[in-house]
C-alpha cells in the first residue's frame, strides 16, 4: 500500500489598509508591533520559513522551511503586504514553492486563491470571473508559473464557481468532507449518499453542467483538522504525526492520501510554536519512512480520480448552514458575545449589493466612452495593480483604450477601475464573519464602500450615499453607542476619507516638524514642492509654500498652496487650498510672513483662517502614523522633564526601596512607579544602542532585581530582538570576525540570563547557515593544526552552545 500525507495551510489576513492610503496605519492593539499583519508575520509566517526541529535535549538539530513540505496558499492581499514589509519572508515562500517542485515531481505546493477572499457563491458571475482571473494573474507574477489548484475562501462553493475555475485552467480545489453530497465510481450509474462521511483519502472528479469540462476535488479529513485547529494536537509533534498516520486503512491496498486543511495561522499564531510541531511531525514521518509527503498536484498526477462526486451547493467549511454566515443571522458566530445578534448581516449585504448593482451600468456606460470592453479591462486591471509604473499603465491603455487618451481621460478610466476594485473589496468575507457590525473587519468593508461612493460622486455627478445609508441604517449594532451601520459610517468611515487637499493638509502640518525634499512620498501620493518659505522664532514656526500632489493610483493631480503655524505645543493651525494664481499666492505669503516676523501670532492664526477658509487642519487630521511621530516630538521635552523628576525621586530613594524589599515590606506605589519608569526606560535605551554595553545592562538588571522592579518583558524583548536581527546580519556578512563573535557570545550569554523571554530566532538562523557553509572549512583547517582556525572554532562552538544549535 502506498501511503501519502499532505498538509494544507490556508494563510490569510483580513485586509487592514486604509483604502485611501493603500497602507496599514498604526494599530495600537498589536503593540509592540506596528500592526497585526506585522505581529502575525513574526508569530507565524516568518517562523514557518525556518522552523526548528529539536532533539531530545531541546537543542536545534535542523532548521527547515515548512512551506516546502506542505501544500499552502497565501492570500494575494497578504502577499502584497509581505512583499513590501517582510521581503525576506516573501522570498523564502517563493523559494519554498521552487523547492517543492523539485521535491514533488515538478508540482509546486503553492495554490492560488480567489483574489480578495470573497464568498464566491454569494457573488455575481462577473465578480466570480474577475476574482479567479485576478487570483491567477497575481499568482503567476509572484510564483512564475500557472497555478494547478485554487483555494476558495472559506471553501465556499457552488457549481458556477467550479465551472469558472475549470474554464480558467484550474485542475483542483479543496473542500470540507460535509460539502460532498454523493459519490459513485466513474462510469457507474448508481450514486451513494455520503452525508459527510466521504472517503477523504482519494481525489474525486466533478462533472460540470452544460459543459464537457470536469474539475477535481480533494476533501480534507475533518476530524483531524479540527483537532489541529481547536484541540491542542499541536502541543506534541510526534502525537500530531501519529494521529495523521492513524487515518490510514491498513486493510486497503489502494494508494491512500491522508490530507488535512486548516488556517495556516494555526501553526504559530493561534498555537504558539505550532510551526515546530508541524516541522517535527513532517520530519518524524519522513525520516522514519512511515509515509511519503506529497502535495495535491503530484498525487493527482500519480493517482487520478476513480470516483465522481456531486457537491452540496452553497456550502463552506465554517458555517453549518451553508453560506448563511455571510448574509443572515444563522446562529454561527465566535461564541464570545452570548446574546448578541447578527441580524445586521443581511442589511449590510443588501446595502452593498445595491451599491454594486446601481453603479455597474454607470461604470459600463461611461467606460465605453474610453475602453473597447470595460469588463475585459477590469479583468486585466490586475496587471496595473501589480505594477503601477507609468510605463506599465501606458501599456494597459494601449491594449484597452478605444483611442489615445489624454491625461484627463486616463484619470477618469483609472477612477472607474478603482471604483470596481473597491466594489469587490467591500465583499471581503471577514466583514460578516464576526459578531458585531462595529468590529474592525466590518468597518473595513464599509470603508471600501465609502471609497466606492466617493469615486462615484467624482465620476457620475451624483451621490449614492443617501440611499446607501438608508439601507445601512437597517443594520443595527449590538452596542448602543454605535446605533447602526449608518451611524458607524458617519463615525468611522467619513473621517477616514482622503482627497488631494487632505494630503496637502498633512504635508503642510508635517513640514513644521520635518524637512521634506523637493520630491517626497506620502503613502500612495507624490508631493513635488514648487516653493517654500519658513520662519522660526524660539519654539514658534511658520511654513508657507506651494506643492503639486499626485495620486499614484489614479494619476490625478492638484497644485495647492498652504500655510502652517505652531507655537511649539499641540495647538497647530494649518490650511490648504487649490492654487488659483500667483498674485493670490504671493499675497498670502507676504501677509503670513510679515505677521510672523513682527511676532503677531494671533494675526498669523487669523490670516490662516482667512486665506484657507473651510480647509483648515489641526493635528487631529494627520494620518495616524505621522500623528504619533509629531506628538512624540511635541511631548519630548515634557517627557524629558517627567523622566528627570522620576530619576531624581528614584536616585534619592533607591536605598530605602532596597531596605523595604529586604524587610519584605510592600513598596509605596509612588516609589515603585518611579523605579519602574526609570529602570525600564534605561534598559530600553540600552538595548536599542548599536553597540550593547553589557556591563551597563547587567548593572541595570541587578538594580531592578535588588529594587524588586517589574520589567516590561514584552517591550524590552521586542527592542532587543530588533538589535539581535542586525547582529545576525552582521554575523552572516562577517563570519570571520572573531572579535564580533566573541562580543556576540557575551550578548547571547546575557540574553540567556534575562528574567523575560527573548527570541533568538534570527541569530540561530544565521548561525545554522554558517554551520552549513563556513564551519566545515574551519573544522578542516583546525584538524590540520591551524591555530587561527582553532581559535575561531572555540568561539564559534561556544556561541553554538549558548544558542543550543548542534554542529
Amino acid at each position: 500500500m502506498d501511503k501519502y500525507i499532505c498538509i494544507h495551510g490556508h494563510f490569510y489576513q483580513p485586509p487592514r489598509e486604509n483604502p485611501w492610503l493603500e497602507d496599514i496605519e498604526l494599530q495600537d492593539s498589536a503593540s509592540p508591533y506596528h500592526d497585526w499583519d506585522e505581529r502575525i508575520n513574526a508569530e507565524c509566517y516568518e517562523p514557518n520559513t525556518a522552523s526548528r526541529i529539536l532533539d531530545g535535549e531541546g537543542w536545534i538539530k535542523k532548521i527547515v522551511n515548512n512551506y516546502s513540505k506542505i501544500s499552502f496558499n497565501l492570500g494575494p492581499t497578504l502577499l502584497s503586504w509581505m512583499e513590501t514589509n517582510a521581503p525576506e519572508v516573501y522570498r523564502a515562500i517563493i523559494a519554498a514553492d521552487e523547492e517543492s517542485r523539485r521535491r514533488f515531481s515538478g508540482h509546486g505546493s503553492a495554490l492560488a486563491q480567489a483574489y480578495n477572499h470573497m464568498i464566491m457563491p454569494l457573488a455575481n458571475t462577473r465578480d466570480k470571473i474577475t476574482q479567479v482571473v485576478w487570483g491567477i494573474k497575481d499568482f503567476e507574477l509572484r510564483f512564475g508559473r500557472r497555478p494547478e489548484g485554487m483555494w476558495l475562501p472559506e471553501t465556499a462553493v457552488d457549481m458556477e464557481t467550479l465551472t469558472i475555475l475549470a474554464e480558467h485552467g484550474i485542475r483542483f480545489t479543496i473542500l470540507a468532507p460535509w460539502q460532498a453530497r454523493r459519490v459513485r465510481p466513474l462510469g457507474d450509474e448508481h450514486w451513494q449518499e455520503v452525508h459527510g462521511g466521504i472517503d477523504t483519502t482519494m481525489p474525486y472528479q466533478v462533472r460540470l453542467p452544460e459543459t464537457d469540462r470536469t474539475i477535481n476535488v480533494f476533501f480534507y479529513h475533518g476530524e483531524v483538522a479540527r483537532a489541529v485547529a481547536f484541540e491542542r494536537l499541536l502541543n506534541n509533534g510526534e502525537r500530531f504525526a501519529r494521529r495523521l498516520l492513524s487515518i490510514f486503512d491498513e486493510g486497503r491496498n489502494a494508494p491512500q492520501l491522508v490530507n488535512i486543511a486548516t488556517d495556516g495561522e494555526t501553526y504559530g499564531h493561534h498555537h504558539r510554536h505550532g510551526d515546530m510541531a508541524l516541522a517535527y511531525a513532517l520530519d518524524f514521518i519522513e525520516s522514519n519512512k512511515l509515509a511519503r509527503l506529497t502535495n495535491y498536484g503530484e498525487f493527482l498526477e500519480k493517482h487520478p480520480p476513480t470516483h465522481e462526486v456531486e457537491i452540496n451547493n452553497n456550502t463552506s467549511w465554517s458555517c453549518a448552514h451553508g453560506v448563511e454566515r455571510w448574509r443572515t443571522n444563522c446562529g454561527c458566530n465566535t461564541g464570545m458575545h452570548p446574546g448578541w445578534s447578527q441580524a445586521w448581516r443581511a442589511p449590510l449585504r443588501d446595502a452593498l449589493n445595491w451599491l454594486r448593482n446601481t453603479l455597474a451600468p454607470k461604470f459600463e456606460e461611461k467606460g465605453r466612452q474610453f475602453l473597447k470592453d470595460p469588463w475585459a479591462a477590469r479583468n486585466d486591471y490586475i496587471t496595473v495593480i501589480l505594477d503601477r509604473s507609468p510605463e506599465n499603465v501606458d501599456r494597459f491603455f494601449a491594449k484597452h483604450a478605444l483611442r489615445p487618451l489624454d491625461q484627463k481621460d486616463k484619470v477618469t478610466v483609472l477612477k472607474l477601475l478603482e471604483l470596481q476594485r473597491h466594489a469587490m473589496l467591500m465583499f471581503t468575507s471577514c466583514g460578516w464573519f464576526f459578531d458585531e457590525i462595529s468590529g474592525i473587519e466590518t468597518v473595513q468593508v464599509i470603508k471600501y464602500a465609502g471609497r466606492v461612493i466617493q469615486l462615484a460622486e467624482e465620476l457620475f455627478g451624483f451621490s449614492p450615499e443617501g440611499q446607501f445609508l438608508e439601507r445601512l441604517a437597517q443594520a443595527k449594532s449590538n452596542i448602543p453607542e454605535h446605533r447602526d451601520g449608518a451611524h458607524i459610517y458617519e463615525k468611522f468611515v467619513k473621517p477616514a476619507m482622503v482627497d488631494l487637499l487632505k494630503v496637502g493638509g498633512h504635508y503642510a502640518l508635517c513640514s513644521l516638524y520635518e524637512t521634506y525634499d523637493q520630491h517626497s512620498r506620502i503613502y500612495c501620493y507624490d508631493v513635488y514642492r514648487e516653493d517654500c518659505h519658513n520662519r522660526r522664532a524660539g519654539t514658534a514656526r511658520l511654513e508657507v509654500g506651494k506643492a503639486r500632489i499626485t495620486s499614484q493610483i489614479t494619476q490625478e493631480e492638484m497644485l495647492i498652496d498652504y500655510g502652517a503655524f505652531t507655537l511649539g505645543n499641540h495647538n497647530v493651525s494649518g490650511g490648504v487650498r487649490v492654487y488659483r494664481n500667483e498674485e493670490g499666492y504671493e499675497q498670502m505669503v507676504r501677509e503670513l510672513t510679515a505677521a510672523f516676523d513682527r511676532a503677531d501670532f494671533n494675526e498669523v492664526i487669523r490670516l490662516i483662517d482667512q486665506h484657507f477658509e473651510g480647509t483648515t487642519y489641526t493635528l487631529r487630521q494627520l494620518f495616524r502614523d505621522k500623528q504619533r511621530v509629531v506628538l512624540d516630538i511635541i511631548l519630548e521635552s515634557t517627557l524629558a522633564e517627567v523622566a528627570e523628576d522620576y530619576r531624581r525621586i528614584y536616585d534619592v530613594h533607591a536605598p530605602l526601596m532596597r531596605f523595604l524589599k529586604d524587610l519584605n515590606i510592600p513598596q509605596p506605589r509612588a516609589l515603585q512607579a518611579a523605579a519602574e519608569f526609570v529602570l525600564n526606560t534605561s534598559l530600553r535605551q540600552a538595548f536599542a544602542r548599536d553597540e550593547l554595553d553589557l556591563d551597563h545592562i547587567k548593572a541595570l538588571l541587578n538594580e531592578a532585581e535588588m529594587s524588586g522592579v517589574s520589567l516590561d518583558g514584552e517591550v524590552l524583548g521586542y527592542v532587543l530582538e530588533r538589535n539581535l536581527k542586525e547582529m545576525a546580519e552582521k554575523l552572516l556578512a562577517h563570519p570571520d570576525d572573531r572579535t564580533f563573535i566573541e562580543h556576540l557570545n557575551g550578548v547571547i550569554g546575557l540574553v540567556r540570563s534575562l528574567p523575560f523571554e527573548v527570541n533568538l530566532w534570527q541569530v540561530q538562523n544565521a548561525y545554522y547557515r554558517l554551520v552549513q557553509s563556513v564551519y566545515p572549512a574551519y573544522r578542516e583547517k583546525g584538524r590540520r593544526g591551524n591555530e587561527e582556525a582553532n581559535t575561531w572554532l572555540d568561539l564559534f562552538n561556544s556561541l553554538g552552545d549558548k544558542l543550543k544549535v548542534r554542529r
